[in-house]
């Protein structure tokens, strides 16, 4: 599949990660500015909305295909700013969101993938994650939720997992929307001076922030163990929105028309029908 300049800059090479080398405030594969972003942004979306048109069209002759994007990242680094700007060019009937909130009992009794199978898109559909099965081997092991031989066992169950949806026709995109420690700063301030954002506001916030080696070391190790052939990690660079939003949108189109997408062929005669129709008596 050719891929584009963004998607070849983002995509995370094998090997050990170290975060702290990867730029939070770039614009990697791009060359314009910040107006030049969003207009591209803006100018892919009716290819994205006609591909994922097809994508649906063709759940109606029994095409299994899907498309999962997965968005991880630290608090306020844009996961519904992407929902906004990038998944919303695209028609909502074709998308499904799902945002996993803490396990509930009955998740609890069951292994940690019970929940995440529950939450995957149907057939045609673009289904996003907005928190995933990663919560459980990010905030399980920096807070101490699982122990270290559990944690070290779902890696591998994910690798395994994601590697059967792509078996079964599943697309999958994993996106870390990689922001600095300034920048979610910034973000949390503007939050608390704004009245209209403090429902965005959540105190547990800077509670996790206190975190913030621990939470890189575990998405450093993340990002290791569970980017591979079938579904590599791509690290969008997103203190600034606007190519976050572009990267994310290059990265969901670049998917698409490597599906090679067409339009079902009718499965009636064409020419018959459209005589019909010109032959129809007016109606009254």
């Amino acid at each position: 599949m050719t891929t584009s300049a963004i998607a070849d800059a983002l995509r995370l090479p094998a090997g050990p990660v170290d975060l702290t080398t990867i730029d939070t405030d770039a614009a990697p594969g791009f060359d314009g500015s910040k107006s030049d972003g969003r207009a591209a942004l803006l100018a892919m979306g009716e290819e994205l909305a006609d591909l994922q048109e097809r994508l649906w069209a063709q759940r109606t002759v029994g095409a299994e295909r899907r498309v999962l994007l997965v968005l991880k990242g630290m608090d306020t680094s844009g996961k519904g700013g992407v929902l906004r700007h990038t998944i919303g060019l695209v028609d909502p009937q074709g998308v499904r969101i799902t945002s996993f909130k803490a396990p509930t009992e009955e998740e609890r009794a069951h292994d940690f993938l019970w929940r995440i199978e529950r939450g995957l898109p149907s057939a045609g559909f673009i289904g996003v994650f907005d928190r995933s099965h990663y919560e459980d081997v990010l905030i399980a092991r920096v807070r101490g939720l699982a122990e270290p031989d559990e944690i070290e066992r779902r890696y591998g169950a994910i690798n395994d997992f994601e590697a059967r949806l792509a078996g079964e026709g599943v697309s999958i995109v994993k996106c870390m929307l990689h922001i600095s420690a300034d920048e979610q700063r910034e973000r949390l301030a503007e939050r608390l001076a704004n009245p209209a954002k403090h429902w965005k506001y959540n105190p547990g916030d800077l509670d996790e922030r206190a975190h913030w080696p621990a939470y890189r070391a575990a998405y450093e190790t993340v990002l290791e163990r569970t980017s591979t052939q079938v579904a590599p990690w791509h690290v969008v660079p997103s203190d600034k929105k606007w190519f976050r939003n572009l990267a994310v949108g290059q990265l969901l189109l670049d998917t698409l028309r490597g599906l090679d997408l067409q339009w079902p062929a009718a499965d009636f005669d064409v020419a018959a029908e459209q005589q019909r129709l010109a032959q129809e008596a007016p109606v009254q």
